[in-house]
């Protein structure tokens, strides 16, 4: 150790070095001159950092100090890494680029054991200084075509709309001119002045100003109790100088329910299954749909007929992005054409999934969600945009009384299907014949609510196919080798032969097992999907980025990693990684992390193959191959998230599926897996068919259903009061929608009634942008490297001209630095 007597502070040779070279201490500089002389000498004859510290003498100022006047104690004197920072450091670095989230720091991550060397990494006989030739067949990265792929899919499209011939989308026509009603916030407006008297404002009525609708909306949108609302209002004279028409919320509820209402009511039946009845909240699925549909926000965004988009003007690099560019809807507009002209599809897309509304017990809701695929995916994946509708509550009994297993699954599912299917059943006779649907803007078509697609994740999609568990949803592979090369492809399930089985319900209960587990799926008496017109269930079940990618093949990566490799040297490569804004950095590592949610999955993958691409494996063999198994598995999650594909998009993901199941069996030579027979590795076959046939994943992902879990149950089940939630759930949803439903009107209103095409755009078009970094990676860079190694040749002279292109405004000093 080297003790600097200008600042009382001990440093290692070459820190001594570089801190004299950036000395700005005064006291400091004399030392920095008489040490330049000698640098040769110690350039050469470098010792250990380990020499023992000089002994101290005295300075300028003299020798008379004792040891209570350092910085350091008796601790501190022998520990390097515990060091106070020198105070070079504080003076030259007060620009510093480090962040000041604690967090962020190094002492965030604590102390740290060394890294200990085993004897088979030195023995070059074990592992080997050379890979097999065949280990060594890396394929080369080659950004070029990856740009050149992703720059088309940002050229202008060229379309090929679906033949009008029949005159298919088309608005119904009365006396030869369109029909058309009146719809949006007109129809919403007339609703009011029927309802309300001169003594109301007109724009917020039926309150009777603006200031009591603020409350009001204060009151029902920001989680405020009915009983904290209470005890505002009954503050001695707030309700006077307010100006409020109501005295509590009782009174506030009452000019709620008021509100002329956009979207159904629920209401409440008894399902009977099995001689047992079961409570379903439920809303009539057709008026919801015509509330999706006539939502005056999306009128100038809703898609009415299918379309093929490409890239190039002869038509053969095919887009895929919205639903309506897929080719179910074209197939679909097809058939429905050829019996009743003059259709306009609606796609029906439900999501399902079973959520715990409480932290500390088993309090569960079932809702389930309906969207439609007219509406562009920008709008159907933000819950704020309110382009998704809670459908129904389904029951949530786990049927504990049936002792039996088998039976308690079979009747589960079949009470599923039930509820469901009574839900559903109001789109049987319109999906064949239409009905007349009115958009936002007054003009009305024939639609045909048409059942489409479901969102789910793995438990839910065998439960609505019926197909037993471990199996796919989708395909007839045998089990046994869900985990074959992406090369050998099943078919699709056949639902005429499963309707067929289904037919044998009426004949007896042994036969019917018997059939349906010929058929290979469970004995359900009446699917929910059954008698939809047009629908095929098997076709209907979509990919999933949260659940299939990154909870699924993600998941099991990141575990099948820290078995491959030291867990320790994994956890400290995370914690060396440097300060980034666009990464999240595991300071305490990723091998001891549990409950990971998919965002973490998600940051996760960003640095996965970096610190493990030069790793050594635990028995020291080779890990080309399982590099590039890693490499292939994160080509494909990222490519499957693209919001736009295009022919050669999804060869390079159908690909990237096959290099991972080329190098798969890594994992097996080294003992971490035994096969790799499980639906979640197996279903990504699909993905190319479904994104052709359905549109890009992004359409469907269950990040979307979680999310709305929030509103929808969470917050809904904490505005009740405990005790049978679900009546005042579903009054407490009713309320808010109407609250929403008046506040976009009294903002219409506000902005001077706009006609609807330009109320809330939409940008569809993605384009990349630069966007610069809060610190710089490097400092004190010279011009000359700044031309050869960055390309700015042109640097110093636009500098020198300032930033307002007159004259000179920075010092540009000799040297070729700024100063």
């Amino acid at each position: 150790m080297v003790f600097c007597k200008g600042c009382f502070t001990n440093y290692s040779r070459t820190g001594y070095t570089s801190h004299l070279t950036q000395a700005k201490n005064p006291a400091c500089l004399p030392h920095a001159s008489d040490h330049t002389t000698q640098a040769p000498a110690i350039e050469n004859h470098r010792t250990s950092d380990l020499d023992e510290i000089q002994d101290f003498e005295g300075d300028f100022f003299g020798a008379d100090y004792s040891m209570d006047d350092f910085e350091w104690d008796s601790e501190v004197e022998n520990d390097p890494e515990s060091m106070p920072p020198s105070v070079s450091s504080m003076d030259s670095d007060s620009d510093s680029d480090v962040s000041d989230d604690d967090d962020a720091s190094p002492a965030a991550m604590g102390w740290e054991a060394p890294r200990q060397v085993t004897t088979a990494e030195n023995d070059e006989e074990v592992c080997g200084s050379e890979p097999r030739a065949a280990e060594r067949e890396i394929p080369e990265y080659d950004p070029i075509s990856r740009q050149r792929i992703e720059t088309a899919l940002r050229q202008s499209v060229h379309i090929q709309a679906f033949p009008d011939t029949t005159g298919a989308g088309s608005p119904v026509l009365e006396g030869g001119i369109p029909n058309s009603h009146p719809a949006g916030y007109g129809l919403y407006e007339e609703q009011l002045r029927k309802m309300c008297d001169k003594s109301h404002s007109r724009d917020y009525a039926p309150f009777s100003s603006k200031l009591e609708w603020e409350v009001a909306r204060w009151a029902k949108l920001r989680g405020a109790g009915s009983t904290a609302l209470a005890d505002l209002l009954s503050i001695n004279g707030v309700q006077r100088k307010l100006g409020l028409s109501f005295k509590n919320a009782r009174e506030l509820n009452k000019i709620i329910d008021s509100l002329p209402a956009q979207r159904p009511k629920f209401k409440c039946e008894q399902i009977v299954v099995a001689g047992e009845g079961f409570d379903v909240y439920f809303r009539d699925v057709i008026e919801c749909i015509r509330a999706l549909y006539g939502e005056s926000r999306f009128a100038r965004h809703l898609v009415f007929l299918p379309e093929r988009h490409y890239a190039d003007a002869d038509r053969t690099m095919r887009l895929y992005h919205d639903m309506h560019t897929g080719k179910w809807w074209w197939a679909v507009q097809k058939s429905v054409e050829a019996n009743t002209p003059g259709a306009t599809i609606i796609p029906i897309i439900i999501s399902s999934d079973k959520t715990q509304v409480t932290l500390f017990s088993n309090k569960t809701a079932y809702p389930i969600y309906l969207t439609i695929g007219n509406l562009p995916k920008d709008i159907r994946s933000k819950p704020s945009q309110r382009g998704q509708i809670l459908l129904g509550y389904l029951p949530t009994s786990k049927l504990e009384h049936v002792t039996n297993k088998a039976a308690r699954r079979r009747m589960l599912a079949n009470v599923f299907h039930a509820c469901l299917g009574r839900i559903l059943a109001p789109l049987r006779k319109p999906g064949v014949d239409g009905l007349p649907m009115t958009s936002g803007d007054g003009v009305t078509r024939r639609g045909h609510p048409i059942f489409a697609a479901f969102v789910g994740d793995y438990p839910e999609q065998i439960l609505v196919t019926g197909v037993k568990s471990g199996q796919c949803p989708v395909c007839d592979v045998p089990h046994d080798e869900l985990g074959d090369h992406c090369s050998l492809s099943h078919a699709f399930r056949d639902i005429n032969k499963v309707l067929d089985v289904l037919d044998t319900a009426d004949e007896s209960p042994t036969e019917f097992m018997r059939a349906c587990a010929d058929a290979g799926i469970k004995p359900i008496y009446e699917p929910f999907w059954r008698h939809l017109p047009y629908a095929d269930i098997y076709l209907s079940i979509t990919p999933d980025i949260l659940h299939q990618l990154f909870q699924g093949l993600v998941k099991h990566l990141v575990a099948w990693i820290k078995s491959a490799y030291d867990p320790a040297e994994i956890d400290a490569r995370c914690r060396r990684l440097p300060l980034n804004h666009n990464i999240h950095l595991f300071f305490k590592g990723i091998t001891s992390l549990s409950r990971l949610t998919g965002r973490e999955h998600s940051d996760i993958c960003r640095i996965l193959l970096g610190f493990i691409i030069d790793m050594r494996l635990l028995n020291n063999l080779h890990s080309g191959m399982l590099v590039r198994a890693v490499r292939a598995m994160l080509d494909f999650v990222y490519l499957a998230q693209y919001p736009i594909h295009s022919d050669e998009t999804l060869a390079s993901l159908q690909d990237a599926l096959c290099r991972f199941h080329d190098n798969k069996n890594v994992f097996v030579t080294l003992g971490i897996r035994a096969h790799f027979h499980f639906p979640k590795a197996h279903f990504p076959q699909h993905y190319r068919f479904l994104i052709e046939s359905l549109g890009t994943a992004d359409n469907f992902n269950t990040e979307y259903t979680e999310r709305l879990h929030i509103d929808f149950a969470k917050d809904a089940y904490r505005a009740s009061n405990r005790k049978d939630e679900f009546p005042q759930m579903t009054l407490w949803l009713e309320r808010k929608e109407k609250v929403l439903r008046h506040d976009q009107y009294i903002q219409w209103c506000e902005a001077g009634r706009l006609p609807l095409q330009i109320i809330n755009p939409l940008h569809k078009l993605h384009t990349s942008h630069v966007k610069m970094t809060r610190y710089p990676s490097a400092k004190a860079v010279p011009f000359d490297r700044l031309a050869n190694q960055y390309g700015a040749n042109d640097f110093r002279f636009c500098l020198s001209r300032g930033p307002t292109g007159g004259e000179s405004s920075a010092a540009v000093s000799n040297s070729g630095y700024i100063s």
